[in-house]
């Protein structure tokens, strides 16, 4: 099948593809809008150092170390999610109002580009809530570190603040409409050729020449009374004889 042929079978059913577009792309913006509900994300950051007594200089610091702290931050990304530590946090923080569960559900640790520093982050309904929930995380591994490792060597870097304003994270109308335009169009697309893969019906000059591999010598066009009615120069067609059903006119 050529191009032009693909660009014909769309082409008849454009108005098809164009109204399954506008649906969806509508639909999914109003339940966008009005059924999804925004969530915010807070974060705070904790920094994991080498333990050093207290007299240690910053000229004392070794990369090896620093690589190996690095490697440590995997060890305490898992141990921050653990049902353990999120317990605690329920224990300690009752006016956040959620189970150790509901606490591992919505909060993500990661390392800030393989960094000493990891990020704490919380989705929520709320940004101040979130931001009490990364906030409460943070300060319980961190009084927790030194009885779990041995060592005290996690401190907080930058807390969220509940009082701030933030715009929220999701969702995003403009990637869910794209995504909604893409899929419903391409879907269309499919259905276009589905539909003409179906119909066997011969409606025009190539089609009688792909089914019965002959060319086209002459075609009878479709003709109306009323064309004839509007042809200038023309007699005004009458009536010869019978009843009105079975009738013959001159032009």
């Amino acid at each position: 099948m050529e191009l032009k042929q693909y660009w014909l079978i769309v082409k008849k059913r454009l108005i098809l593809i164009a109204l399954m577009t506008a649906i969806c792309c509508t639909g999914i913006g109003i339940y966008t809008n009005y059924y999804i509900q925004p969530q915010y994300e807070a974060s705070s950051k904790l920094i994991v150092n080498q333990y050093k007594e207290s007299g240690s200089l910053l000229s004392s610091i070794d990369v090896g170390a620093i690589n190996s702290t690095i490697g440590l931050i995997k060890t305490y990304k898992e141990i921050i999610r653990t049902p353990r530590m999120m317990k605690k946090v329920a224990a300690d923080y009752p006016e956040l109002g959620m189970t150790y569960g509901e606490l591992i559900n919505k909060v993500s640790v990661s390392s800030v580009n393989e960094t000493q520093v990891m990020s704490i982050t919380v989705k929520d309904v709320s940004y101040q809530h979130a931001a009490n929930i990364a906030n409460a995380v943070a300060i319980v591994f961190q009084n927790s570190v030194p009885a779990l490792m041995k060592v005290d060597n996690v401190s907080i870097l930058d807390q969220a603040d509940p009082t701030e304003k933030h715009a929220p994270v999701s969702p995003n109308l403009k990637l869910n409409l794209t995504a909604a335009f893409l899929l419903s169009l391409m879907f269309g697309v499919g259905l276009s050729f589905l539909l003409d893969y179906l119909d066997d019906s011969v409606k025009t000059e190539e089609d009688v020449e792909a089914l019965l591999q002959v060319p086209v010598l002459s075609a009878i066009p479709t003709f109306k009374e009323s064309d004839a009615k509007e042809r200038p120069g023309k007699l005004p067609m009458t009536a010869k004889a019978g009843r009105e059903k079975n009738v013959t006119y001159d032009a």
